[in-house]
């Protein structure tokens, strides 16, 4: 953005947005359906192997360096920046005037792919759309993509295929995250009336046939993306969970954002996709169902373990997309975070927005190498791992092995403080006799049972800057 009174205004509007945007977006479904089909379950099994993933958002917001669509919406959120010195309508035409200057000349999605393997990251999910409807592929059912703006010329026009390929070829499991809501369509925000919340604008009974063109719309769309011409796509991860078949009470949970159903149908868009793509997990975010592969809590993880598939979806910084003042957490409060989500049974989904350019910042590219440096020497005790009922005791967090046979303790250890000499836990008990394994080094460590507990003696030596450090052992069957 040139205007400079913009452009002080977005920078002042992302002091907010780091102050407040940090909170537990939402929790996970109350309920969950767990799948029939023999493929699904298969690949589900797959994902839970994988433990940590990248979620990448890349769009207009990228190029304005402010949060994710949002400012579109007419809704009123501390979080949500928006240039309150020009009309609400001229500013959502200067947003989608974007497209002429997002020009990622310098895209490099081989090197995203590389440095998150460098981390430890098994799977990715790609914005496709995001909700402001602005394309990341080469849509043929709207010209409002990368691929007929500033980037047009350019032979990656096609973002998200060039994505897709660059993490494939790294071995990564691909998801493709697309928007259900679409706020440039008219089929969902007609101009006719006002946009004053994130809903369909306009009465969809009394006008049915507009509905159901935004219904063949995204089912199009979605077919674009999963009938091959993207490669194989594992993951088709659904946003927008406001728009979604009624159900009893969703008036009194919505409140005035209540705009009934807004029924896309997703059982026919499901077999549409699993016809293409054959034991696709379809992730239907916070829309509890035969829809919900897995669930989604966002910012936050549950307070205890959960026995069903579930992902915690976590900014690397503050904010989705890329925003030049974002502040980025630490290593180790990643690795901890990754710790504890695993040993209560899911995955982390580690958010991060590349440059306008194309390119990562340069300190999250630091960060997943220094992340990277840990999960190479004591992956084992993260992927391919289950839960185990005793999971937790104090900073230390337990897993297991898929088999049962070899239980790992992991201890996060607080930034800054000298690596004790000693790790103490009641939890689970070595097997007596048993080894007990650094994994770092592969070498057996001393341990004994104490009045305290199990108590393993840390090897000296070791670098200052430690996380967590990890052990594997022969349990006695979980039992403590």
């Amino acid at each position: 953005m040139k205007n400079k009174v913009l452009s002080l205004f977005l920078l002042s509007a992302l002091a907010v947005s780091t102050a407040s945007a940090q909170t537990y977006a939402h929790g996970r479904s109350e309920t969950y359906t767990a799948p029939t089909d023999a493929k699904v379950l298969e690949k589900l099994d797959k994902w839970q192997d994988q433990k940590f993933g990248m979620l990448i958002h890349y769009g207009l917001y990228s190029q304005m360096g402010i949060v994710e669509s949002w400012s579109i919406c007419a809704e009123e959120e501390d979080w949500i920046p928006r240039d309150s010195t020009i009309a609400y309508d001229a500013y959502k035409r200067k947003y989608w005037n974007v497209i002429n200057e997002f020009n990622p000349t310098k895209l490099d999605p081989a090197s995203w792919a590389k440095v998150g393997k460098q981390a430890g990251m098994k799977y990715a999910v790609f914005t496709t759309k995001h909700h402001d409807g602005f394309n990341m592929f080469d849509t043929k059912q709207t010209d409002f993509s990368i691929a007929n703006g500033a980037f047009k010329n350019d032979p990656r026009r096609n973002v998200a295929k060039e994505v897709f390929n660059a993490f494939r070829n790294e071995g990564y499991m691909i998801g493709a995250y697309y928007s259900k809501p679409d706020w440039h369509c008219q089929y969902y925000w007609w101009d006719r009336y006002a946009t004053p919340t994130r809903n369909v604008n306009y009465n969809i009974e009394n006008n049915k046939w507009r509905w159901n063109k935004f219904k063949e719309f995204s089912y199009n769309q979605i077919q674009e993306l999963m009938n091959g011409d993207y490669g194989n796509i594992d993951i088709l991860w659904l946003d927008g969970g406001w728009v979604r078949p009624a159900r009893e009470g969703d008036a009194a949970r919505q409140g005035r954002a209540y705009k009934g159903s807004q029924d896309i149908d997703m059982p026919k868009i499901a077999a549409m996709a699993r016809s293409y793509q054959p034991g696709l997990l379809v992730v239907d975010r916070t829309v509890p169902g035969e829809f919900e592969n897995y669930q989604t809590p966002e910012r936050g993880i549950p307070d205890m373990q959960l026995d069903n598939p579930w992902e915690s979806c976590i900014t690397l910084g503050w904010d989705w997309g890329y925003t030049p003042t974002d502040q980025y957490k630490s290593p180790a409060a990643v690795i901890h975070t990754l710790v504890e989500i695993v040993a209560k049974g899911g995955n982390l989904l580690l958010g991060i927005g590349p440059k306008p350019d194309g390119t990562l910042p340069d300190e999250v590219t630091q960060r997943l190498i220094k992340i990277g440096d840990w999960t190479t020497k004591n992956g084992e005790a993260i992927y391919n791992t289950r839960i185990t009922p005793n999971y937790r005791d104090g900073a230390t967090w337990f897993t297991q092995s898929k088999d049962g046979d070899t239980i790992y303790a992991i201890t996060n250890l607080e930034e800054g403080k000298p690596i004790p000499k000693t790790i103490v836990w009641n939890a689970n008990e070595p097997a007596k006799g048993s080894k007990m394994i650094f994994l770092q080094t592969g070498k057996a460590v001393n341990w004994k049972k104490t009045a305290k507990g199990i108590e393993v003696s840390v090897p000296s030596g070791l670098p200052a800057d430690q996380a967590a450090l990890a052990f594997s052992f022969i349990g006695t069957k979980n039992k403590s």
